[in-house]
């Protein structure tokens, strides 16, 4: 059989999913009882709830004869360690960029990655049926930074379609719209290259992720680069250190559409799965029992920012969660580097590990996942990780790009340039303003909340690793201290309608609180010990006012993300399956001093 082998790739947002569902709903015969749903790729619950694409997975669909096997990337920069590995398996991609906002910080990164491997790129223009939709314009943009980042010729000789993936739709010719994305499918066939499929060569395949079946065990999937193998047949798989363990395919799969289908034999040039390899880890290399010959092992970028992850301390510890041991932690952390190429984990003590990712959301993906697994951790604020390049200090620097009214952005960049920020860019578009910047890593911590604020939740942020530069100095990114709770017990809301005029509350009344608990956040400098559990006395004597109303603020609900940005060092987050809470290091405030 013909195989094609495509990634599609872009920034956030741009719309890879839904084209993805749009060519599966074109092309898959559906048995009875079986539909696509919305965003059919994007199959946990974390996916589901954000709205975004977290793990590279893979489908495939038939054309012509010819089988497409299609490999759905995320947009994040956070989780670009899931779209380098998986570009190795493909000898072409589509690159989808939105017809308004153009070319974004991860599409020059997810660009130059397939431009470095060589790949064909097709340019898909996105949402033409925008209002503020401007095609040529963002073909020639997408162009430029092709040329920028080194594209050649036959690279840079790219074919366009314009698209309404929403609707399924794409076209070669603005003028002629199509019903249907058959256009598409051609030019596949006609530019996207096949892979070179030796059969007879002995059999070699590179591990690019894992899966995992309760009755079958570790599940390996990647693209077969040579040779053939058969259901029951031995392998030898190549670690990476240069030893060898003899296993047996208990199982092959290929993919079509949305499923796994059971074969007894897979070849060279399509992306397949094996169950029965156990002791397989991503990078390594499954090949013939006779000649093994080992694969190039996949690299991917360092990670810029570590958080500490401790089992939980508090006096609340062990009542909400499963798993609470420093034992239970340690397990999680090892299985979750077996999958997470771009995850380094670094035990500092028996209760204490380096957690270290490509960025906040990277991490707080891990940490949400953990506690619906049932987990009770803490976690200190994120720190990015410094490096010591000729004698120097060196930070992680980000490229960051706003976009947001024009009326506004004269406050943000402001702020910008208190957190050591240097504009590289400026471009009106109509009413809204583009602006790029240079900015350390650490300046961006607790920044989403604070931008989104100032721009009345009209600004789009996105921001992508741009390399290290020599340390900016001093950053001071939050100005208030935090309400702490000085007594244990229930909090009472005549307590906090007192002290409410001190700062915003994080909790509700009722909510049971621990000596060196953040209760809030002040509205000075300074943190400030509170009692919260202090009830209205009641006597028998009445006075006039005695008995107002009690009209509370409504509290201010941190989601995992808000409350890693929100802490400082001296403070930590505490996890468990149903709680997110703050609290200081040190609980005793006689010890805080």
């Amino acid at each position: 059989m013909e195989y094609r082998n495509i990634a599609i790739i872009a920034h956030v947002d741009h719309g890879k999913t839904t084209l993805v569902d749009a060519l599966l709903r074109q092309t898959l015969e559906l048995k009875h009882g079986e539909e696509i749903t919305e965003r059919a790729m994007d199959s946990n619950d974390l996916e589901k709830e954000r709205g975004i694409t977290i793990l590279a997975k893979n489908t495939a669909v038939e054309y012509k004869g010819i089988k497409i096997n299609i490999v759905d990337t995320p947009g994040h920069a956070d989780f670009g360690g899931e779209v380098e590995r998986v570009l190795g398996m493909v000898n072409g991609c589509l690159v989808l960029v939105d017809a308004a906002e153009g070319p974004m910080p991860q599409t020059r990164f997810v660009l130059r990655k397939a431009i470095e491997l060589g790949l064909k790129p097709i340019v898909v223009i996105n949402k033409i049926d925008r209002g503020d939709a401007r095609p040529e314009e963002v073909v020639n943009l997408t162009f430029d930074l092709m040329a920028e980042l080194g594209a050649n010729d036959d690279q840079l000789d790219f074919p366009i379609l314009y698209a309404i993936a929403r609707e399924g739709k794409a076209y070669k010719d603005l003028d002629k719209p199509q019903d249907d994305m058959h256009e598409l499918f051609d030019m596949v066939l006609e530019h996207i290259p096949a892979p070179a499929t030796d059969l007879e060569a002995p059999f070699q395949m590179l591990v690019t992720n894992l899966d995992y079946n309760e009755y079958l065990g570790r599940i390996v999937l990647g693209r077969i680069q040579r040779g053939t193998v058969k259901k029951g047949e031995f392998v030898q798989l190549i670690h990476k250190d240069g030893t060898m363990t003899k296993s047996r395919v208990v199982q092959p799969f290929t993919h079509l559409g949305l499923r796994r289908i059971e074969v007894d034999q897979v070849s060279a040039g399509d992306i397949v799965a094996l169950a029965g390899i156990e002791d397989a880890q991503i990078g390594e290399t499954v090949a013939d029992l006779a000649d093994p010959e080992a694969l190039p092992i996949i690299t991917v970028d360092e990670p810029t920012v570590s958080m500490i992850f401790q089992p939980n301390t508090s006096p609340f510890a062990g009542k909400d969660g499963k798993y609470v041991t420093s034992r239970h932690l340690n397990d999680r952390l090892k299985r979750e580097v077996m999958t997470n190429v771009s995850l380094k984990v670094e035990e500092i003590r028996p209760d204490e590990f380096k957690v270290s990712g490509r960025g906040e959301l990277h991490l707080s993906i891990l940490l949400e996942t953990m506690r619906r697994e049932g987990y009770e951790v803490q976690v200190g604020a994120p720190q990015v990780i410094i490096r010591d390049i000729d004698g120097e200090k060196h930070e992680p620097i980000e490229h960051l790009v706003l976009d947001m009214p024009e009326s506004l952005s004269s406050a943000v960049i402001g702020v910008l340039g208190s957190r050591k920020g240097q504009m590289v860019n400026m471009e009106p578009m109509g009413s809204r303003v583009r602006v790029e910047f240079k900015i350390p890593s650490r300046a961006l911590f607790g920044f989403r909340t604070q931008f989104l604020t100032m721009t009345q939740g009209e600004g789009i942020m996105s921001h992508i690793f741009d390399g290290y530069a020599p340390w900016a100095g001093e950053i001071k990114s939050r100005q208030n201290g935090s309400l702490v709770s000085m007594e244990d017990g229930p909090a009472f809301a005549y307590s906090i309608w007192k002290l409410q005029d001190r700062g915003a509350f994080f909790i509700d009344a009722g909510a049971e609180v621990y000596v060196g608990m953040i209760v809030g956040e002040n509205a000075r400098e300074q943190d400030m010990n509170v009692n919260v559990c202090k009830n209205k006395k009641l006597t028998n004597v009445r006075s006039s006012g005695a008995d107002d109303a009690l009209t509370l603020i409504p509290p201010r609900k941190l989601s995992l993300e808000d409350a890693l940005e929100y802490i400082s060092e001296d403070e930590l987050v505490e996890l468990t399956p149903h709680s997110i809470r703050l609290r200081k290091k040190v609980l005793n405030p006689s010890f805080r001093k």
